[in-house]
């Protein structure tokens, strides 16, 4: 069974493990072991086979941890990371030893947002060929900040990499999978371990007010605003989210 010195880190949608390339180096050097899961659908996994559920995602991530004999882990995950790391926390919370949300939300989607997730999903399936474009075009700009979009144009086209390399079935799977997650602030509320709330002050997908409502339901958590980042703040600011997660884990009480 490994130690607690280990951090599970679950990527955003529609990236992959990649997204956490500089904090695995510097959590690393920092003296922490890693695991950085392939979600079905991404990297070399295939895409589950099966209603589009989060839930399934969890459990995915909970066997893997399992053959590997891990307790006792931080668990971390960005966007849709956060999403699937709710899910475990809502499933074996036992398990982990600390929690790190970074741009995501507790909160189930609006009718309106489940709305553009079917359509974005039904398009992708309807003109797979041309799933990189209609992601660029409908997720590029809300996935950046505005000051990576001025400044940083090699973080903008790395991740418009990524959207092209995005399998139509994946994306249309997840968005369907993300729009039928519930509430977690149930979850969080039941939380006792150390939390970090992490965002990009420029997410204008998970903005400030999503971060409150999780800052408020967690009863041991801090808060960290990334200036100059916006929904990816792990890759537009990568240093700066680096040094929080360190300062947190180096800081919090964790159990064996």
């Amino acid at each position: 069974m490994k130690p607690a010195r280990c951090v599970v880190l679950l990527h955003a949608f529609p990236c992959d493990g990649r997204m956490w390339a500089a904090q695995a180096d510097a959590l690393s050097e920092a003296g922490w072991d890693l695991i950085i899961p392939d979600l079905p659908g991404f990297g070399a996994s295939d895409v589950l086979e099966a209603e589009p559920s989060l839930d399934l995602v969890a459990d995915v991530v909970l066997r893997e941890l399992s053959v590997q004999r891990i307790e006792g882990a931080v668990l971390a995950g960005l966007s849709l990371g956060g999403y699937v790391a709710m899910a475990m926390m809502r499933k074996s919370p036992e398990r982990f030893s600390a929690l790190m949300l970074c741009d995501t939300k507790a909160s189930a989607d609006t009718a309106e947002a489940r709305e553009s997730r079917h359509r974005l999903a039904e398009s992708v399936v309807e003109e797979p060929a041309e799933c990189g474009r209609i992601l660029r075009g409908s997720l590029l700009p809300v996935l950046l900040g505005a000051t990576t979009f001025a400044e940083r144009l090699a973080v903008v086209e790395e991740v418009g990499g990524w959207l092209d390399e995005a399998r139509p079935q994946a994306v249309a799977w997840y968005q369907r999978a993300m729009a039928a997650r519930p509430t977690s602030i149930p979850t969080l509320a039941a939380a006792s371990i150390p939390a970090l709330v992490l965002w990009g002050e420029e997410d204008t997908l998970s903005p400030e007010a999503d971060q409150r409502a999780m800052l408020q339901a967690l009863t041991n958590a801090t808060s960290a605003c990334i200036p100059g980042a916006g929904h990816l703040s792990a890759v537009e600011r990568p240093e700066a989210v680096s040094r929080r997660m360190i300062e947190f884990l180096e800081s919090a009480q964790l159990r064996s």
